[in-house]
């Protein structure tokens, strides 16, 4: 299993429609093949900062989501809304406690 991390920023006044985005498709994301968790995060010191964190089984997985018809629709209609570019990290679930 691996983590996909996400960094989005985005223009104040979008946040309330990115909010709206990611509360139509979330359940459709986390119900994509392969995909474990899908989390959202909002920074505490720069609130126009959201961070998404994805657990998927294999890579192959994210990639088959992000080449599918929900992914560029959902993209389509969240990339008009940062202010930065956004950032992608992949990386390896090595511990977790809880």
């Amino acid at each position: 299993m691996f983590v996909r991390i996400v960094k989005l920023s985005f223009v104040p006044e979008h946040i309330p429609t990115f909010l709206a985005i990611f509360k139509q498709y979330k359940k459709d994301i986390r119900n994509s093949q392969g995909c474990r968790l899908l989390e959202l995060y909002r920074d505490t010191d720069d609130t126009d900062v959201f961070f998404t964190y994805s657990y998927w089984e294999t890579p192959q997985d994210l990639e088959t989501y992000r080449n599918s018809a929900l992914f560029k629709g959902v993209w389509a209609e969240t990339k008009i809304l940062f202010n930065k570019k956004p950032e992608a990290w992949s990386v390896d679930k090595l511990e977790s406690l809880h």
